[in-house]
């Protein structure tokens, strides 16, 4: 009995004080809060387990696995078989980010704002050159109806719609800018990075930038930015993400690679995985820069962070109109609950549940907002407007006269006085 004893204990005092390597993850200790999230397993979609060459613990409870570039998950989508991937943008691209950036760094810089591009997982390990990080997926999430993909539309002919631009989805809210009217190639932006409250667990909160074309009820959209999104990551943490549908969310496209399309090529930043750090009302403000761009030669649409890090691309594949071109871009916010528009109200929260105020910027923020129309070089849109749901509940402020460079605040605590 006492040897059976000191054996358990034993165990014990391995598996907490020392980093797993017997089953490919490295990295600190899993806390007893993060026991859940490590008992985690691929979704169908993706990939095997056999086929990762390295996984790594988050400090958040996350599982990094580095898998053969080749063995990623957008392969298994039916237009993809026999696509070749394209490892870096084309060198006239090249040249022209390069001149874009050095262009970017001698503005002046109006803030003491922060730009990272670190993520958590970071901090415990690193992914070999060959391979991309996959955000592992927990089991319970694999056999969830539409799991990764934006509620759409339940009906064409629903009283919910919104035949304006904005192309809203029932059970959506949005505070943003929209500029159209060109043939648009890329856009960017420096986006401020906040954890807003979300209520519920099948509700979410994302700050973006998207290009879209398409009909109002069956649109195509390129998109990334931030979110809180519990309904597809598990938690409440401030996530980089990108998203994409050619069908309005009905039937195609998805956050991440939770579902085939999104061809990686970064071994360096994985899709779904925690900001690291987050701005703080009361600390340091922190922003991440997101560019999403079509390579012209290629017709993929590639997505930049930080200007520094090609993450990877849509190919031209997956689309009809969008494989030439974007007619529209926003900048913003949106909170997906089934009580937007309704009372009561959620108290899911935009930005970083404050309303706009240019005084301290303690708001959702973005700066430097910028689109590339009729392949001419970045520049700031020479027309927008701007377009908010429920200004009770999420408001904006849009600063574009008398000022060098437009600058938008948005954001809003949904549920209040206001929004009851």
């Amino acid at each position: 009995m006492d040897m059976k004893l000191g054996v358990i204990l034993s165990i014990g005092i391995i598996y907490l004080s020392c980093s797993i390597t017997s089953d490919g993850v490295e990295g600190d200790s899993i806390p007893k809060s993060n026991l859940f999230n490590a008992t985690t397993t691929t979704r169908k979609t993706t990939f095997s387990k056999k086929q990762g060459v390295k996984s790594i613990l988050s400090e958040d409870g996350d599982i990094i696995d580095c898998v053969d570039i080749y063995k990623q998950p957008a392969f298994k989508h039916p237009a993809l078989k026999n696509h070749t991937i394209q490892m870096t943008p084309t060198n006239v691209l090249n040249i022209e980010k390069s001149m874009m950036k050095k262009t970017f760094k001698d503005m002046k810089k109006e803030d003491n704002t922060m730009t990272i591009t670190s993520q958590l997982w970071q901090r415990s390990g690193s992914c070999p050159k060959g391979t991309i990080p996959i955000r592992r997926v927990h089991k319970r999430f694999l056999n969830v109806h539409g799991y990764g993909r934006k509620r759409p539309n339940e009906s064409k002919n629903q009283t919910t719609i919104l035949k304006d631009p904005t192309n809203s989805l029932a059970n959506h809210s949005v505070a943003l800018v929209l500029t159209q009217g060109y043939s648009y190639s890329g856009a960017k932006t420096d986006i401020k990075v906040w954890t807003p409250y979300v209520e519920k667990e099948d509700e979410y909160s994302t700050s973006h930038v998207l290009i879209q074309n398409g009909d109002v009820d069956d649109f195509e959209i390129v998109e990334t930015g931030w979110a809180v999104n519990p309904s597809v990551y598990g938690d409440h943490e401030t996530r980089l993400y990108v998203y994409w549908t050619a069908d309005g969310s009905i039937k195609t496209g998805c956050f991440d690679m939770t579902c085939p399309g999104f061809v990686q090529v970064s071994h360096e930043v994985a899709l779904g995985a925690a900001i690291y750090p987050i701005s703080n009302s009361k600390g340091l403000p922190y922003q991440i820069t997101v560019y999403i761009y079509k390579d012209p030669k290629t017709n993929n649409w590639w997505v930049n962070y930080g200007e520094s890090i090609n993450i990877g691309y849509w190919p031209g594949e997956l689309f009809v109109f969008l494989k030439h071109h974007g007619l529209m871009v926003k900048w913003g916010g949106e909170v997906y609950s089934t009580r937007v528009k309704t009372h009561p109200h959620t108290a899911t929260q935009m930005g970083n549940g404050y309303t706009p105020s240019p005084i301290f910027e303690n708001c959702g923020t973005m700066k430097r907002m910028r689109v590339e129309q009729n392949s001419e070089p970045l520049m700031i849109p020479e027309w927008s407007d701007t377009i908010v749901d429920e200004y009770r509940c999420y408001d904006i402020l849009y600063e574009v006269d008398y000022v060098d460079d437009p600058i938008f605040y948005y954001g809003g605590p949904g549920r209040s006085p206001w929004c009851p």
